[in-house]
């Protein structure tokens, strides 16, 4: 495939300040086109940098390297510790694992922040007045990665949220909002069905913003919150999510701007960032010079201010502004009766060229003069140890036979120091005692032993009860100890329970 990537001489411009290393990926399908038009563009506007090429993506991966990123690859990024990538291909088939997820964790990217504002009447949305930023938790929730087939029926999947982990991401969001005069800052979470994992994340967004007067706060049920965010974006101002809403729905809201292919996104951690467009590769549309390059773009403008050009990035922006405002439009946002020249993915880059030092003059231009990036010096409250105690143990067995209360009966009679049978669940709901008939069970159960005086146990009598229903022939999967924490109970109730 013909690409137009640029030398390392060619992106290496004379500058009156010194040059600042950062990784370079042209990733895959698209990636090397819309890379080329994304350096030319900030290169010409005066950007002062020292890329330092990596190849990831799709070629790694069809080379052995389940991760899609090679040893080396890691030198350049903890080395530069700022990495400014495109799109990639990750080949179809299982053994091959997320770049984006991985790099995100190897480096700490804790917090991914996407911008997505509208730019009507330019281009075409139904919601002119949006400017919402979306900060997502990165690093765990669902992606965590956790999984596991536990039964012929029955896959699972590990919500993991920790305290540190959400408390660095919402104290993040309030910083955001502070640093960039944004007035509300609005959390969304699932906390009435997932009361422990979301209710944490609810509950430290309300711990923390008690320590930011000067913000309106607000807490939405992500459900009714994305509905009200697809209807009426100007609700909002920075939202803030754990990992898989936060991953979703800012999607939706870039989309709903006018077009996914605009939005860029930045990737921070306490010591290296990734930037990035939010979409993928499209290798449909590779080697085609159709490509819009302006996700990347973005990306790299908020890559620009965090490195310390600034002014560089404010051109950069209100040309691309004034190029999108001149009807200069690639073709997925080409429109006959708003845009006035459809162009490829090179013409595009030549027009913004073409309009550094301009400022749009109907959309609002861009004004970084007092950007402060986006590193933020965030801590962790640290939390004494809570006084714990095992109360009881969950017990997860395979077992075929559909009928609770069979099962029910074979365990009833085990027990060990404390802990007696319960409560047998099926896919989180109450099957024995007293179940209804009507549940559908799998052959993945969840039998509950503990006390109900919440007498504590020893380890030793939870191996004790599991050697018990070993012996008595059943398939153990897991288990999950009960405890209380400083009295209070740490585990879910059983749905009907």
């Amino acid at each position: 495939m013909q690409t137009n990537e640029l030398t390392l001489e060619e992106v290496q411009v004379a500058s009156d300040r010194p040059l600042v290393p950062i990784t370079v990926a042209h990733g895959d399908g698209i990636g090397p086109e819309i890379m080329d038009a994304t350096l030319r563009i900030i290169t010409a506007a005066g950007a002062a940098i020292a890329p330092e090429v990596i190849e990831i993506g799709e070629k790694v991966y069809l080379n052995g390297n389940s991760a899609g990123i090679a040893p080396e690859a890691w030198e350049s990024l903890r080395r530069t510790k700022v990495f400014l990538k495109a799109p990639i291909t990750t080949p179809q088939g299982g053994g091959f694992k997320s770049l984006n997820v991985t790099t995100r964790k190897m480096l700490g990217l804790y917090a991914n922040i996407r911008p997505c504002i509208s730019y009507h009447p330019y281009v075409k949305t139904k919601h002119p007045i949006m400017d919402v930023v979306i900060v997502r938790e990165n690093e765990e929730d669902l992606y965590a990665g956790i999984e596991h087939q536990q039964t012929d029926e029955v896959v699972q999947c590990l919500k993991v949220i920790s305290r540190p982990g959400t408390e660095k991401i919402v104290r993040y969001a309030f910083e955001y909002a502070r640093a960039y005069g944004r007035k509300k800052v609005t959390c969304f979470t699932k906390d009435n069905i997932m009361k422990m994992t979301d209710g944490l994340f609810h509950k430290m967004f309300d711990q923390v913003g008690a320590e930011y007067p000067d913000i309106e706060q607000e807490h939405w049920i992500v459900d009714i919150g994305a509905a009200k965010l697809a209807d009426t974006p100007e609700a909002f101002d920075v939202i803030v999510m754990p990992n898989l809403y936060g991953d979703i729905l800012s999607d939706v809201a870039a989309q709903i701007t006018g077009s996914v292919g605009l939005a860029g996104s930045a990737n921070i951690g306490e010591s290296c960032a990734m930037f990035e467009a939010i979409h993928g590769s499209a290798p449909r549309r590779a080697g085609q010079n159709l490509a819009n390059p302006s996700g990347l773009l973005l990306g790299a403008v908020q890559m620009l201010v965090h490195i310390g050009q600034a002014d560089i990035a404010e051109k950069v922006h209100n040309a691309w502004l004034r190029t999108l405002e001149d009807g200069v439009h690639t073709y997925d946002i080409f429109k006959e009766d708003t845009s006035k020249e459809k162009v490829g993915t090179r013409e595009f880059a030549d027009a913004v060229i073409a309009r550094l030092g301009l400022k749009p003059q109907a959309l609002k231009s861009v004004d970084y003069s007092t950007a402060t990036g986006a590193t933020f010096d965030i801590k962790v409250t640290p939390v004494p140890p809570a006084k714990k105690e095992l109360i009881g143990v969950d017990v997860f067995l395979h077992w075929n036979n559909r009928d609770a209360n069979i099962l029910g009966e074979a365990l009833k009679d085990f027990k060990a120091g404390n802990m007696d049978l319960t409560m047998i669940t099926n896919r989180g709901v109450k099957v024995w005692p007293n179940g209804l008939p009507e549940t559908f069970c799998t052959d993945h159960w969840r039998c509950r032993f503990k006390s109900e005086e919440l007498k504590s146990s020893a380890y030793s009598d939870v191996i004790e009860l599991l050697t018990q229903i070993n012996a008595a022939g059943f398939d153990i999967i897991k288990t999950e100890n009960l405890v209380t924490m400083n009295g209070e109970m740490m585990f879910s109730a059983g749905q009907g329970a």
